[in-house]
């Protein structure tokens, strides 16, 4: 198997060495993982693309890319650029510092990674690791995706219908790990994307010494749960939340209540 790793927190963040280890296993001694990642943070630039400048590819060893650009620019740049040849059999991004459940998913450049490869096809899976009062200052604060996503990755790629390979809006996957170590995590849930309640991304101003204002954008109650049986809710009660997503942004359960007003 041949897998294309990326992610938003850049090509230095130790979250990215825990996925090559996650794919090196998915891909098997005879595989091959390559790595195409921003060459800074992007964290919170969602689907983004450089649509108006170039961006600079910079080889920094054998199978290893770092791209001035956000996480679907990596993705870009490795299908059509270094694996033009040879395109990938998957495409793993992540694993993110901090989670991507619920709201957080419309903001990450994980997420947008992942839904990159899968408009261009290919199948794709984000991954990302809670953070909490267990794990937060933890040796290891990614052991809970560490040992727990190839066993995830493995079924979902199993469990995943052939129709997809000519979806026009291919699925892609929102993994997230609790906030716990990986011994105390309780399993895997299916469950849809949630809405943190009474809480949002916001703004804190700040005087520069010059005494210039500048806003620094800041996140809401991450440990506020989201409705029962939906992400953020499974992973603070300790599972694995997985939420199947499409790219398609059209509200369906409406479609059929408006079209009585044409």
């Amino acid at each position: 198997m041949r897998i294309l790793i990326t992610n938003d927190d850049g090509i230095n963040a130790p979250g990215l060495e825990v996925l090559h280890g996650i794919a090196a296993e998915l891909a098997g001694p005879d595989g091959e993982v390559w790595t195409v990642a921003p060459a800074f943070e992007q964290s919170g630039v969602g689907h983004a693309i450089s649509y108006t400048h170039p961006m600079m590819l910079a080889r920094l060893s054998e199978r290893r890319y770092a791209a001035e650009g956000s996480p679907a620019d990596c993705v870009m740049a490795g299908l059509h650029e270094v694996l033009r040849d040879d395109r990938p059999d998957l495409v793993l991004s992540g694993v993110n510092r901090g989670n991507n459940s619920a709201e957080n998913a419309l903001y990450s450049g994980t997420l947008g990674g992942a839904m990159e490869a899968a408009l261009q096809g290919i199948p794709a899976m984000a991954l990302s690791q809670y953070l909490g009062p267990q794990n937060f200052q933890a040796e290891n604060p990614f052991e809970a995706a560490e040992v727990h996503a190839v066993d995830v990755i493995r079924k979902l790629l199993k469990a995943t219908p052939v129709s997809e390979d000519g979806a026009d809006y291919r699925l892609f996957y929102n993994i997230n790990f609790p906030p716990l170590p990986a011994a105390e995590v309780l399993g895997m849930r299916i469950v849809a994307q949630g809405f943190r309640r009474h809480t949002n991304f916001g703004v804190e101003p700040h005087l520069s010494p010059s005494g210039r204002k500048f806003l620094w954008v800041k996140g809401g109650d991450q440990h506020r749960p989201t409705a029962p049986d939906t992400d953020a809710a499974v992973n603070l009660e300790g599972y694995i939340s997985v939420t199947p997503m499409r790219a398609d942004l059209t509200a369906h359960d409406i479609l059929d209540q408006l079209k009585a007003f044409e």
